[in-house]
């Protein structure tokens, strides 16, 4: 804010100096020097009262965004928070399967491992 608030300074004060020293080099009566003046005043008005509503427009809009933005990550959360219920829900029956699956196959290579001794006590 602070950058903007010196552009902004440095803008007015170029254009003071700049208008000073324009006012001062011509070769015009001073009626007519006076109406430059006033009709330059009036435009530079216009154009800082311009860029006040800007100013204020691109305030609005980056709200307005920043809130959607909030909304959207508050919608996505929500999405995520529902999709890995819905993916434990879904995974828990097969994990149930698994176990029940690795414990056989530990028994399998139990009784593997209880023949195979006892083969090779028999040679022995």
């Amino acid at each position: 804010m602070a950058k903007g608030k010196s552009l902004m300074l440095g803008l007015m004060v170029g254009s003071v100096v700049g208008a000073a020293a324009t006012l001062l080099s011509t070769p015009t009566s001073g009626k007519e020097l006076r109406a430059k003046v006033k009709d330059q005043s009036i435009e530079w008005k216009e154009i800082l009262e311009n860029l006040k509503l800007d100013g204020l427009r691109l305030k609005d809009q980056i709200a307005a965004t920043s809130k959607e933005g909030v909304s959207l990550i508050k919608d996505l959360t929500q999405e995520m928070k529902s999709s890995i219920v819905e993916w434990k829900a879904s995974v828990e029956p097969h994990q149930k399967n698994i176990h029940q699956y690795l414990e056989q196959i530990e028994s399998s290579l139990k009784d593997l491992e209880e023949k195979v001794s006892a083969s090779k006590k028999e040679e022995n």
